[in-house]
């Protein structure tokens, strides 16, 4: 396919009729009369050899063909809108610019408020956006981060993609404060016969790994896509749970919970800032990129000492 027998503004039309699924106010969205937007959806037709709308009573469908372009055409759209609003210099302190930045809801407490405040600081003009970590970041890794300005992850789960590296951190076990079973220490055993409360995720995969080359399996009771909320479903109960240090220390104190040391030796978490190559060159990328390198350091890089 030579792309320079395209015509480009097709995507954008191809987009907005495939998430409004309709002529009219696909239209409407980017700007475009009626009877030219049908005339895009024509042309679309023709280069696909398909519908990619068809009319079902009084509604349109997609057809599997648009269902299947829908998340590459938002891609596409995402990485020339970056590509083209790049630019060779970048003042924070006037210009507007959203950043957007895949990470969990443990990466925005321990490390992404501390951006934010950095931000709001030296850059009031821009916008920051914090979007969930989901399944499309091992599936299509290449894809995902060319449409966002970084991921804040650990290394263990994606690789092959420049980095900031930021802090390091550990995993602990969390119990509740009374737990009747547990006493100052946790043991091999006493995980493998307690209930678990687990982070339903490919992101704490490492140390899921570790767990079972032990050849523990554990009994999950409750699974939840929220680091923040695990402390809270194992208090008052006999659960245990895994979650790092640094956010153990921001939720314990108010959460009825004990934090424990692990029984092993879990491999450390290393937190990252991962982007695309094609942000490599941006000036507003770079600024971001340097912002997080300060905001890490202010954090401190160490894992931070276990508490009495």
């Amino acid at each position: 396919m030579n792309l320079a027998s395209l015509d480009l503004n097709l995507l954008v039309a191809l987009r907005a009729l495939l998430e409004e699924r309709n002529v009219t106010r696909a239209g409407q969205r980017i700007g475009l009369s009626q009877p030219a937007t049908s005339a895009a959806l024509a042309r679309l037709r023709h280069h696909f050899a398909d519908d990619l709308l068809v009319r079902t009573g009084n509604a349109y469908e997609l057809t599997p063909l648009g269902t299947a372009l829908l998340v590459p055409c938002a891609t596409a759209c995402g990485l020339l809108e970056r590509l083209f609003t790049s630019r060779a210099e970048f003042d924070p302190a006037t210009e507007r610019r959203e950043f957007t930045i895949i990470a969990s809801d443990y990466a925005i407490a321990v490390f992404g408020a501390a951006l934010a405040r950095a931000l709001h600081a030296a850059a009031p003009a821009s916008r920051l956006v914090f979007r969930q970590v989901g399944p499309e970041i091992t599936d299509n890794t290449d894809a995902t981060l060319s449409a966002v300005d970084g991921l804040l992850m650990p290394h263990g789960v994606v690789s092959g993609f420049p980095t900031v590296e930021l802090y390091r951190d550990e995993w602990v076990c969390v119990i509740a404060d009374d737990h009747p079973g547990v006493g100052d220490r946790i043991t091999m055993d006493d995980l493998a016969d307690l209930p678990w409360a687990v982070y339903q995720s490919v992101y704490d995969a490492p140390v899921a790994r570790q767990l079972s080359m032990f050849g523990l399996e554990p009994h999950v009771e409750v699974s939840v896509q929220s680091f923040q909320l695990l402390p809270s479903l194992v208090a008052g109960t006999r659960r245990v749970a895994l979650i790092q240090r640094r956010l153990a220390d921001l939720v314990s104190p108010i959460a009825d919970v004990r934090v424990l040391p692990c029984p092993f030796e879990a491999v450390p978490v290393q937190e990252a800032l991962w982007w695309h190559p094609v942000h490599t060159q941006d000036a507003a990328h770079i600024w971001l990129r340097e912002t997080a390198a300060r905001v890490a350091a202010d954090l401190g890089t160490a894992t931070p000492p276990a508490r009495a």
